[in-house]
């Protein structure tokens, strides 16, 4: 009988865990191999090296984040705003593995310090922003308006879970349904 291996997604899983928890330095093979509770020779057999692993977590994220969360939202058809609306359901607070608002930090301060992370995230973020351009220009016709409905729809996805403020005799789920109807308008 042979050796079952651990799946090559579960190593990215737990890259991407781990950069949530401590960045880049943090996703270390023994220690991944550790959490995952396997030797770290079956890392070898998908990844060449660390290097690797982490091009493959930051690609894996690009797609997850951009391609994989469009083609969720396309699936299900109807008109902008209804794609619109399942879009808020999905990216919502916890997200997955890969796009989660801890991944998203990790990947935003590694930016800052390597300059083949930040192409990746400025690719990113520009996918994203041309899809809200899509979705949101499909029933506002100013460019304008178009322009300030996707900043802020991408600013609350990528910072909500950092504003520590409270929200008044309102909870935080009915002023976000408060900003997605003013939105959806």
């Amino acid at each position: 009988m042979g050796t079952i291996r651990t799946p090559r997604n579960k190593w990215i899983e737990e890259g991407l865990r781990a950069l949530a928890d401590g960045g880049p330095e943090a996703v270390r093979v023994e220690a991944l191999a550790q959490a995952l509770g396997v030797s770290k020779g079956g890392f070898y057999g998908y990844f060449r090296n660390r290097a690797a692993l982490l091009e493959e977590m930051l690609s894996t994220w690009e797609h997850g984040v951009t391609e994989d969360v469009i083609e969720r939202i396309e699936r299900d058809g109807g008109d902008a705003r209804a794609r619109l609306g399942r879009l808020f359901e999905f990216v919502g607070p916890e997200g997955t593995s890969v796009t989660s608002p801890g991944v998203e930090l990790a990947i935003r301060d590694w930016a800052r310090r390597d300059e083949d992370v930040a192409q990746c995230l400025r690719r990113a973020d520009n996918r994203r922003m041309d899809y809200l351009r899509e979705l949101y220009g499909a029933f506002c016709s100013d460019e304008g308006d178009v322009e300030a409905r996707c900043l802020i729809t991408f600013s609350l996805r990528i910072g909500d879970h950092l504003i520590a403020a409270d929200n008044g005799p309102r909870s935080r789920t009915e002023v976000f349904s408060a900003v997605r109807n003013r939105l959806l308008d």
